[in-house]
């Protein structure tokens, strides 16, 4: 025997408290289903949200419309009366009443709904399931560990005058997060960059986004900082430890490449404790960037992650101005970005980072700043920085990396 499908509205609320940020489960138990049932719906549609029932625009008939239309039948009124009552043309009851009604000629509700949910599943017919050829370019394409982006735009330049060989990225990956899709194989989930087979939102549960506030954006910071000619602008970010629950500080002089990193002990969770975080970043860095020198104290330039949310304070008690990346731009810290790659020698990724204590960190930091570096004509970042504090600030020219 088939089960009934619980009615549309119950799954239409369902996933609208999925979007407004709620978790699957507790998205389950809000209509009232058990975890194993919301967990299925979610992977029905592939996590993604596009795919997932909203509220119907009042076109089709509603589960409360049939009701009235067997309450109606029940009374002995006629179609035309019923479809009077609800407001609806007499082909639409009609047409219900003859296409839903049991064996017996018996209409009830439930059973109508039901019937109309099960006829309403069907799905088009994805592009990547109708075209062979395509799929297999698709597929083979992906064990390769490309990305759907990188098929779907080179696709586009490989066949110009071939709209059929073109697919959009998105395309890619519904085929492969929702089932029944019949298009791409769904182990092909393991060649994604995240593995996943299922969508997750980037949200998690309890967090709260948004930008950090009077930022500064890298744009606005001094032309000379971009050729190196003059120090004292730094670029600085995080090395995030197992599971993100810790974390070291990095802080690039541009000009010499000199590091410094920043001992944190009480992150363990950047997520959870963002406050704290935030909190811990600003001490270090005040307590850090306060012990150098005037002419080394010009400018920072950090991505917009939140444990910078207390930047106006470091930059009033370092003297220091404090500028921020575009989101997904790490180019923009490059010098940061090649350091902490060298750190990872160090510091492997997946590894806990609070397990070292602050005199790792400084003979970590002094070892990479003795190393000599082609940038610097074979110069260690030490002797860079000792030349540019031998000279007088107002002359005060490094060599150009």
């Amino acid at each position: 025997m088939v089960r009934p499908l619980l009615p549309r509205s119950v799954r239409v609320v369902f996933f609208d408290g999925i979007r407004s940020g709620l978790p699957v489960e507790e998205a389950g138990a809000a209509v009232g289903v058990p975890a194993a049932t919301a967990r299925a719906w979610n992977a029905d549609v592939g996590g993604v949200m596009r795919n997932a029932p909203r509220a119907g625009s009042g076109r089709f008939l509603s589960f409360a419309e049939r009701e009235e239309i067997a309450v109606g039948l029940a009374a002995g009124l006629s179609p035309a009366a019923i479809a009077a009552g609800l407001g609806r043309s007499r082909s639409t009851v009609g047409r219900e009443i003859g296409r839903n009604s049991g064996s017996r000629g018996r209409y009830r509700a439930s059973v109508a709904e039901d019937r109309a949910q099960r006829r309403a599943r069907r799905p088009k017919t994805a592009k990547l399931a109708a075209c062979p050829g395509l799929r297999a370019v698709v597929q083979l394409r992906l064990t390769d560990r490309w990305s759907p982006e990188q098929i779907a735009a080179t696709l586009k330049q490989e066949h110009p005058d071939r709209p059929e060989m073109w697919v959009s990225h998105e395309t890619i990956y519904q085929s492969i997060y929702v089932q029944g899709r019949g298009a791409l194989r769904r182990e092909l989930a393991v060649c994604l960059r995240t593995g996943r087979a299922l969508r997750r939102p980037r949200r998690r549960p309890g967090e709260r986004r948004g930008r950090i506030q009077n930022m500064v954006n890298i744009a606005q910071r001094p032309a000379e900082a971009d050729d190196r000619a003059v120090p004292g602008h730094w670029e600085g970010d995080l090395i995030m430890g197992a599971h993100g629950k810790s974390a070291i500080g990095t802080l690039v002089e541009r000009t010499s490449r000199f590091c410094l990193l920043l001992h944190l002990p009480t992150v363990t969770g950047p997520q959870d404790t963002a406050g704290n975080l935030a909190e811990t970043v600003r001490d270090r860095m005040i307590e850090v960037i306060g012990t150098l020198p005037a002419q080394l104290r010009r400018s920072v330039a950090w991505d917009q992650g939140k444990e910078m949310s207390r930047h106006a304070d470091i930059a009033l008690a370092a003297d220091i101005d404090i500028y921020f990346c575009d989101p997904h731009s790490p180019w923009q810290r490059g010098t940061n970005e090649n350091t902490n790659g060298l750190l990872r020698q160090y510091f492997p990724k997946g590894t806990d980072l609070s397990v070292y204590p602050a005199e790792i960190l400084t003979a970590v930091a002094a070892e990479l700043n003795a190393r000599p570096r082609k940038t610097l004509g074979w110069k260690t970042p030490a002797q860079t920085l000792t030349e540019i504090l031998s000279r007088p600030d107002e002359t005060a020219v490094a060599t150009t990396g």
